[in-house]
């Protein structure tokens, strides 16, 4: 890979990294999609890649959500232990299936999510707290969903917590943005140990990616922080069509 294609995918990264300190999913969200279309990679491999890039930038956005918004480390790592636990499963199953077929599951997904998403928007127009309707614990059952989830589409899971936090839990979408990304943190690691362990992995364009993230998901954190509560989350809603209208180019 050439000097002109390196900075290239960092400017790349630099995009993604942007829109998954906004939406709290430290970006492989849409960088799946996009590296599946820009580079003609299958779902697997093009999952693999894109966790080069959200493990190292979801660490970073968690450190920024906690300075604006302090995590509870309770609720962290009731998410976080069973979301580890349960995405070892799921990324297990997900390198040995249909690269075509795990497209178009991955599509209706998001669309279904986005749907409900807008929903939301619409429905509950008045915004959550910092406080959880239900005792912590129940966060584990959350947390292990999630990661399976997680491990199955290599997007840590974080883009399921967030609805069911918000809505299930009542917090306010940024405190849920926070949360999910203490719970994708461990299971993007591990998904990315399994991938990587199948070669599924191409590191020359995951590594520019990750660079270029970490240079900008601090800004996304910053614009998640400013925006109000409703916006937010239509923004999150058109976020995941725009996902799934991408990833359907390659169906």
């Amino acid at each position: 890979m050439d000097f002109a294609s390196i900075l290239l995918n960092v400017m790349l990264g630099l995009a993604l990294g942007t829109l998954g300190g906004l939406f709290g999913i430290g970006g492989g969200l849409i960088a799946i999609p996009v590296v599946g279309v820009l580079f003609g990679l299958d779902q697997q491999v093009a999952q693999g890649t894109a966790l080069v890039m959200v493990v190292p930038n979801v660490l970073l956005a968690i450190w920024r959500y906690h300075q604006r918004n302090r995590i509870n480390l309770h609720h962290a790592l009731a998410l976080g232990v069973t979301s580890f636990c349960f995405a070892i499963g799921g990324a297990a199953v997900a390198v040995s299936l249909d690269a075509g077929r795990m497209r178009i599951a991955f599509v209706g997904f998001l669309l279904a999510l986005a749907a409900y998403t807008l929903l939301r928007a619409f429905l509950q127009p008045q915004p959550g707290g910092t406080e959880l309707r239900y005792p912590w614990p129940w966060l584990s059952a959350l947390g292990a969903g999630a990661g399976a989830l997680g491990g199955l589409f290599g997007v840590g899971g974080a883009v399921l917590a967030t609805p069911v936090l918000t809505t299930i839990f009542g917090t306010s979408q940024v405190v849920a943005q926070g949360l999910s990304l203490s719970l994708a943190a461990p299971s993007t690691a591990v998904t990315l140990a399994t991938y990587a362990s199948h070669g599924q992995v191409n590191w020359g364009l995951g590594l520019p990616l990750a660079v270029g993230g970490l240079l900008s998901i601090s800004l996304g954190v910053k614009l998640a922080h400013s925006l109000p509560e409703r916006l937010l989350r239509m923004l999150f809603s058109g976020f995941l069509v725009l996902s799934a209208i991408l990833l359907a180019l390659e169906v």
